[in-house]
Order: structure tokens, then sequence, then C-alpha cells
């Protein structure tokens, strides 16, 4: 048996928690391999919308175990926060979520030196969502982190104070450029620390070998996208962790070859929340339909996403560094009413025309180059079967499906857990 594996393809906010919600009745784990509560996994269905963004997307799903992996790192507060938002639901967390003792975990002082530090950048800002999440995987690189697995030892706090003394020294090279009450923010971290004592912390990599042994079928979650991975993105405007297939390797303590099918998800056109090149990108009156029609809001900003056409230069880049087998194609009724849509195919350098994905995507290096194709008119919301799709949106799979060289399994047409069409 194997793990199957769904990621981002884009620069996140492709629509990973929707599908993961609907494929979750096929697994009996899920399991988040990295990032942290920067994620907006948003779920919609029985006229109920949720967005998670520490806890795995499965958890509406009363069967499957739902395992947050070592790889993830945790705000007590942020997760306590969500916990709460689900008390409605009646879910017996205790016995569906799980956590990885080795997952890091989000100090109030790694938020202080995340607002301090993106601060001091002024216009060379890289778009933090001022989580906390960065410091935390520095201190996870630099061996000085504490572990979930931690907080149940007897020297808990002393190595906690360790830490933050640590933090409030690099903070003295910040000064005037935040303010905090740290008494305040530790009352309120403490009390979370309580409660996440209350779910299960598990030797999480011994817990997903077993299941395999005993034929139990596992979906690895991702959190971001592809083109936010820390070494394949466009950085340094990338996230902390490794977004790709193979973070859900290191993420959850699986071999590379425990890994079967890998789930590419993509929208029909491309956004970008935060700063960062974007070749494709629209300033246009298309590019604010395409966000107008298409609800582009960061689910955990709040922040507009920059929007612009599909980019098979940097689709195809992410497929083959992952190794994906399977696309799911995301908000194709977002583009119906476009007269003509256009892709890029290639982008112009000074070098000449090239279709690889190269160093930098900066604007002086590279222009998109398009070629265009008819759009249609027809709502697609309301459809429910891949033979009811018009010609012209049938076309635009089928030259997406041939340049790509992935077969596109699914297609959403809107945000509900119904309005998804298995091909």
């Amino acid at each position: 048996m194997s793990i199957d594996l769904l990621l981002g393809l884009q620069w996140g906010d492709e629509g990973k928690g929707k599908i993961v919600d609907v494929l979750t009745k096929n697994y009996d784990i899920i399991a988040r391999f990295q990032g942290g509560p920067n994620a907006g996994h948003t779920l919609k269905f029985d006229g109920f919308s949720h967005v998670l963004h520490t806890i795995p997307s499965g958890i509406f799903h009363p069967t499957a175990l739902n395992l947050i992996g070592n790889g993830v790192v945790i705000d007590p507060v942020i997760f306590q926060t969500e916990i709460d938002k689900l008390e409605p639901f009646n879910i017996d967390f205790p016995n569906k979520l799980f956590i990885s003792k080795k997952a890091h975990l989000i100090l109030p002082t790694h938020r202080l030196l995340d607002a301090a530090s993106e601060a001091s950048k002024g216009k060379a800002k890289i778009g933090s969502t001022l989580k906390g999440i960065g410091p935390t995987y520095m201190d996870k690189t630099g061996r000085n982190g504490i572990r979930v697995g931690d907080i149940v030892l007897p020297d808990w706090k002393d190595r906690y104070e360790n830490l933050k003394q640590k933090h409030l020294k690099m903070l003295s090279s910040f000064e005037g450029l935040i303010e905090f009450d740290l008494a305040a923010l530790e009352e309120v971290f403490f009390k979370a620390i309580e409660e996440l004592k209350k779910l299960p912390f598990v030797d999480s990599e011994n817990l997903l070998h077993t299941a395999i042994k005993e034929g139990k079928k596992v979906l690895a979650e991702g959190a971001q996208g592809s083109l936010l991975d820390i070494d394949f993105g466009t950085y340094p405007f990338v996230t902390s962790s490794t977004t790709t297939a193979a973070g859900a390797c290191t993420g959850l303590g699986v071999a590379p070859n425990a890994i079967g099918d890998v789930f590419g998800i993509f929208k029909a056109y491309t956004t970008r929340v935060g700063s960062g090149p974007f070749p494709t990108e629209l300033f246009d009156e298309d590019g604010e339909t395409m966000g107008r029609v298409g609800m582009e809001f960061g689910a955990t900003t709040g922040r507009a996403r920059r929007c612009g056409w599909i980019d098979l230069v940097a689709l195809k880049y992410a497929i083959r560094v992952n190794g994906v087998t399977q696309l799911m194609m995301m908000k194709g009724d977002v583009l119906s009413g476009f007269e003509k849509i256009k892709v890029c195919t290639s982008y112009k350098t000074k070098d000449g025309s090239i279709k690889h994905f190269p160093f930098s995507i900066d604007p002086e290096h590279v222009t998109p180059e398009y070629i265009e194709m008819e759009g249609w008119k027809e709502d697609l919301t309301e459809l429910t079967a891949e033979d009811q799709f018009p010609k012209a949106f049938n076309d635009y799979i089928a030259y997406l499906e041939k340049e790509l060289e992935t077969p596109i399994k699914i297609v959403s047409v809107g945000p509900d857990r119904k309005q998804t069409i298995f091909r």
C-alpha cells in the first residue's frame, strides 16, 4: 500500500481544502505534512463555510483520522481558536485529531520577531503573514526549537524561558519598530498549551508505517503551493517549508517509494498573494474581473489576490518537480464570460523564447508569450457532469491536458462540495 499526496501547483490558494474534503471518503487517514497557520483551506458544504488553518481538511468526515505531521509548525493560540469554532459540529477531537510529538511550536516571541523583521525591510517586504512561521522554522533548523513533545517534560518551562530570552535579545536590535505586551501574549499562550495537552500526541511516523502495513489508505495534504517552496519557489518570496512532494517524506517520515498518486491542484487562471514576481499578472479589467468573480481574497489574511492568465511554463515546472500523476482544475467557472482566454506557453528572454522555468522570472528577465483561445459565456456553476460542458470549455481542458501531458481528473465549477465533477 502507498500514501497518496495532494498539493498545490501555483502560489497557493488553489483550492486544496475543498478537494481533500471531497476525497476524504476514500481514505482512512488525512495527514498535513508542512506549513503553519498561514494556510487557509476553505470548505463549503450544506450551506456551511469554514476555513481551516492547521487542522487537516478531513476533520468533518466521521470515519477519517486526521494527523498533524512533524513538518507542521503549530501556534497553540490559533489552533485553539480553530477548535473552538468547530464546537457546534460535535467533533470527537481526542479520537479524531492526532498531533506529531515532533511538530514544532510557534511561540509569542516568534510572532514578534516575524513582525519586527518584516517591518525592518521597508519596501523590500516579502509579504509575510506575520504568523511567526519563518522564525519558527529558523529555530528548527538552528536546533533551538521547542516541539510538541517537549511540553509534557518536567523542564518544559525552562526550555521556553531560554528560547524566549534568546528572542528578546534579537528583538532589541529592532527597537522602535514594533510595540508589544509580552505578558498578555504569554497568558493566552499558556492557556492554549494546556488545551493542546488534551489531544493525543503521537509518534506520527510509526502511526503511519503501521497504518500502511495494515492496508489503510492515507492522503497527505500539503499547504501553500509549489511556487512558494523554499528551494524551488520564487525565492526569496517564498514560504519557509518544503511545499513540494519531497516535503511529504520529510514532513511525515515516509519513504519516497511509499508515495503513490500525486494529485496536483491548479486554478484555470493564476493568482498570487503578497510580494514577488508574477509574469502573467493582469492590471486591467480582465484581472479585476477575475478577482471579483473569483472572490480572490486570502482566507487567512483577507488580502486581495493578484490575478492573471494561466502560466503553463510554471505549471509544467511544478508538475515535473512533484511527479504529478493526476490534475484537478479549480475555478473554471470564473472564466465564464471572457470572449478570449489567453494561455502563457513560453517566456521571452534576452536569449530568445524559452519554455522552461528559469532561475529568475523577474519582469526585467522574462515576458510572457501567449496563445489565445475562444472563451465561453455559459454559467458552469449548475453543471453536474462533463457532457454538459460548453465546447469552448472542453477545448480549453483538452488543450491543457495535451500541453501538460497529465490527465485532468477533476474539474471544479464552484466552491461547494457538490460543484465537483469527476472526469
